[in-house]
């Protein structure tokens, strides 16, 4: 009889590279959201908010909120999902694009924003987050693909 039982595939070392990487680059989202709820004032100042901005992240609709909070949990559970080798990062990872995707649009298409959030250096940054979280996406598919994540 043959044996049912598969061969366990091999963890490459990358994964812990990408993974711990992933888990710094997602931690900083979740402090930002964390800081914004705990203390929004001081803390958006501290990071060069003026007036404008603050007021108009803390009007913010409460399901902008929602999604913004599955945009950073989201990349978080991912990064230690992929640090599991949980199959399991790619719908966290994914969760995560799409809290982004519809905090990004909202923003984009609302004309309440201020100009200073439109800036060079903001869209600068939004590609960077875009390009972060579609790279982890891309990779947690691929080693669930591989046969790395269980």
């Amino acid at each position: 009889m043959q044996n049912l039982e598969s061969t366990p595939t091999r963890t490459p070392a990358h994964i812990w590279v990408v993974g711990a990487i992933s888990l710094l680059w997602n931690s900083f989202g979740c402090v930002d959201y964390t800081m914004t709820k705990l203390d929004p004032v001081a803390y958006m100042a501290s990071v060069g908010m003026g007036e404008p901005e603050i007021a108009y992240m803390q009007a913010m609709p409460a399901w902008l909120n929602v999604f913004w909070a599955l945009g950073v949990w989201g990349s978080l559970a991912g990064s230690i999902l992929l640090l599991m080798r949980s199959r399991h990062a790619v719908t966290a990872f994914a969760v995560s694009l799409l809290g982004l995707a519809v905090t990004q649009v909202y923003h984009f298409v609302d004309s309440t924003v201020p100009a200073s959030m439109n800036s060079g250096a903001m869209m600068v940054m939004n590609l960077v987050i875009w390009g972060s979280l579609l790279f982890f996406l891309w990779y947690s598919n691929r080693m669930k693909a591989a046969g790395v994540l269980r």
